[in-house]
């Protein structure tokens, strides 16, 4: 069964500045009507750390990748090689109303459905060795990938895909990554395939990429947010 009635997508093939990323997933957060999902690339190899992540634990990467912090919790995640997504659910649609624990473990069951799909013996990581999504753990500066929570996706054991939350009063927004696969082969069409039955393709409207602007000016793309812990 899908999760969305109706789902939005934007496939953002232009490649973004890791603050600009972060800024469309914030205005698409601001704005939306509708569950979204937006894939997105990176102009260079960047780097994203969660909320309540420390600076110091990855001020040694700022001469070799774009680094950012998150609104969404989380770990350190490398971008440049993954899938990247953002979900977007406003607090208008049913979806909004359950848990984030079953948001997040049931949009990875749609990307675990599309990767089985491509020939890859996907799970979810459910056993109680690996760390509970809400705990502390979650926002401490570690390597995303290296440390498995609860619903994320594995393969051999192998952590292929994550993702990170904020909830506000207007929505959420889930930020993931897809690492370690094959990323060809219509993965992402399979995903989007998983999470609805009606899907619409958009495009990021001008409005939309100068509300960004202005938030990666004044958030993102500032010192004093890369650097506030």
């Amino acid at each position: 069964m899908s999760i969305f009635a109706a789902l939005n997508v934007y496939h953002d093939l232009a490649s973004r500045s890791a603050a600009m990323n972060m800024a469309i997933d914030e205005a698409l957060l601001e704005s939306a009507a509708a569950p979204s999902i937006r894939f997105y690339r990176w102009e260079s190899p960047a780097l994203s750390f969660g909320y309540f992540g420390r600076f110091a634990d990855v001020a040694d990467k700022a001469s070799e990748r774009d680094l950012v912090r998150r609104w969404t919790g989380g770990g350190i995640v490398f971008h440049g090689e993954d899938l990247t997504y953002s979900v977007v659910i406003p607090a208008s649609d049913p979806v909004f109303a359950e848990s984030s624990m079953s948001i997040y473990e049931n949009v990875h069951r749609a990307l675990r459905k599309a990767l089985v799909a491509n020939g890859q013996s996907a799970e979810l990581a459910l056993a109680a060795s690996v760390v509970d999504a809400g705990t502390e753990i979650v926002d401490r500066g570690y390597n995303c990938f290296a440390n498995p929570v609860r619903a994320d996706v594995m393969i051999d054991s192998c952590k292929v895909a994550g993702a990170a939350q904020r909830r506000t009063r207007g929505g959420l927004l889930q930020q993931g990554s897809v690492q370690y696969v094959d990323l060809g082969n219509g993965l992402a069409e399979r995903f989007v395939q998983a999470l609805s039955e009606a899907r619409c393709e958009k495009s990021l409207n001008k409005s939309l990429i100068e509300r960004a602007e202005k938030i990666a000016e004044q958030k993102y793309g500032t010192d004093s947010w890369l650097r506030r812990r």
